[in-house]
């Protein structure tokens, strides 16, 4: 029978309204059976890690990380897939911190929540949860089928590391803005084999450490001074950048001085676009071509929530910068487009 380890982190998937307070709490996921009688019906052996305390997911933090990547090595060879229960808030970020982390990952470990809680009547909670089930026993000539970290949201499958929340009102939570999704539950489950990681060759290894002492600095018209020092002149080792369309920024002296100022005092800095989809193209225009000549880092198509993790996964291992700055512009986990 397939063997499958859910992991109950938190988040609105796992509430239940109380009767006598009408207040959402938590219920007892070790019960869960009772609560989702479906389950029964797909034939799996399953087995349920619920965190004590639960976490509301804003409250994620590499240390959560570091325990859930800990938990699946421990059980790596017991079960045939996981499935992690996460408030969809910061699911992507969680997603795509994973898959930095289980490098060599030949298993299922399947991302979902709900925009609804469980006990809810119109609630997308059984179907997300029943869906990633079955994506995570599904099996080819003895093989998982999608061996990879994902998010399932929705009758989607995404590759976790590519994905964003954008919608906090739909049921259709998430997107995948520059990859295509891995599968789609219809009818039948529909798995695009083409986008699918491929088996690793490796076994798995799992890295724990990060170093989060990065800086984000978002770029508007009429930004001043005071705004930009306050993060290029902190004590952050990296600034992730978020720029205009292709990768731009002002062409101002003293902006492009305050990040050569930061560049020559060590730190690095990781251009991402703000929009949604497209590509960082240094050097395109003017207006990033002299943050190509300061090295100046290009994240490419990466999301922020996985230029994010990847750098504190990088920054965590014993890199040097320049080794940091060559592997952010390197697809490691099927991250980036190259």
């Amino acid at each position: 029978m397939t063997k499958i380890l859910i992991i109950y982190t938190g988040g609105t998937i796992g509430m239940v309204n109380d009767p006598k307070t009408g207040v959402l709490i938590p219920f007892n996921f070790a019960q869960i059976q009772q609560n989702v009688p479906e389950l029964a019906r797909l034939n799996y052996d399953l087995s349920v890690h619920s965190f004590d305390p639960i976490l509301d997911s804003s409250n994620m933090s590499p240390l959560i990380w570091e325990e859930l990547a800990t938990l699946i090595r421990d059980k790596y060879e017991e079960f045939d897939g996981f499935v992690i229960l996460h408030g969809s808030d910061t699911m992507s970020f969680t997603a795509s911190a994973l898959s930095f982390m289980l490098e060599n990952l030949s298993k299922p470990v399947i991302l979902t929540g709900s925009q609804l809680p469980i006990g809810e009547i119109r609630t997308d909670a059984k179907e997300n949860l029943i869906t990633a089930l079955e994506i995570a026993a599904t099996k080819k000539q003895g093989k998982a089928m999608v061996p990879e970290v994902c998010v399932y949201f929705d009758y989607q499958l995404f590759r976790g590391n590519r994905s964003i929340k954008y919608n906090s009102e739909k049921f259709e939570a998430f997107r995948s803005p520059n990859y295509p999704i891995l599968a789609e539950a219809g009818v039948n489950l529909s798995f695009y084999k083409n986008y699918i990681a491929k088996q690793p060759t490796e076994p798995l290894k799992v890295h724990t450490k990060f170093n989060a002492n990065i800086g984000v600095l978002k770029l508007y018209p009429g930004i001043s001074p005071q705004a930009v020092h306050a993060i290029t002149k902190s004590g952050v080792d990296a600034i992730v950048l978020e720029t205009f369309g292709s990768g731009n920024t002002t062409t101002a002296d003293w902006f492009i001085s305050c990040l050569e100022e930061a560049v020559q005092h060590g730190k690095l800095i990781i251009d991402i676009t703000q929009c949604k989809r497209g590509s960082v193209e240094l050097g395109k225009y003017e207006t990033s071509k002299k943050l190509q000549q300061m090295g100046v880092v290009s994240g490419y198509d990466t999301t922020f929530e996985a230029t994010v993790t990847k750098l504190m996964y990088l920054m965590g291992q014993d890199y040097t910068n320049a080794e940091v700055a060559a592997l952010m512009e390197q697809s490691l986990r099927g991250e980036l487009t190259v």
